[in-house]
């Protein structure tokens, strides 16, 4: 265990699993933009997604994120499958995922597959909607900060 999130102002580690480049180079922007100190690390699909949180690879030196933007439809090892594996590891199920989702029925469908993750949210479609979008990933970060942390 860490000691926990000593301060809001901490820089959090996302990892945004998002198989489109151009909602990726969206979600970074505004990202970049928002309140809270972030950095963005993007995969493209559902292996480099476990890559990166295993550290396998090329992200043996990366860090573990202190939350998860995944997109259930990718390519390869799918969301899903992801979602389950994290589910799985004790180390890994510890990390907030929120599932991006493109519809009313996302959650449903992730639910429908016996998993279930931190928090859902409907993907942006229009690039206005991003910096919304960013704003509900801030309100959940700041919930998850401000529970009462083990001693």
């Amino acid at each position: 265990m860490t000691s926990g999130n000593d301060s809001i102002e901490d820089v959090i580690d996302i990892l945004l699993v998002e198989p489109n480049p151009g909602d990726t180079r969206l979600f970074t922007e505004n990202f970049r933009d928002a309140k809270l100190m972030n950095t963005v690390h993007a995969v493209s699909d559902g292996d480099a997604a476990l890559d990166f949180l295993h550290q396998r690879g090329e992200y043996a030196d990366a860090s573990p994120p202190d939350i998860i933007l995944l997109e259930p439809q990718l390519p390869g090892t799918s969301g899903m499958d992801v979602l389950a594996e994290l589910d799985g590891e004790p180390i890994l199920a510890d990390i907030p995922v929120a599932v991006l989702t493109s519809s009313e029925m996302g959650e449903a469908i992730v639910q429908s597959h016996g998993l279930e993750a931190d928090f859902y949210v409907r993907k942006p479609v229009e690039p206005a909607d991003f910096v919304s979008f960013v704003d509900e990933i801030e309100e959940f970060w700041f919930a998850i900060v401000r529970e009462p942390s083990e001693t």
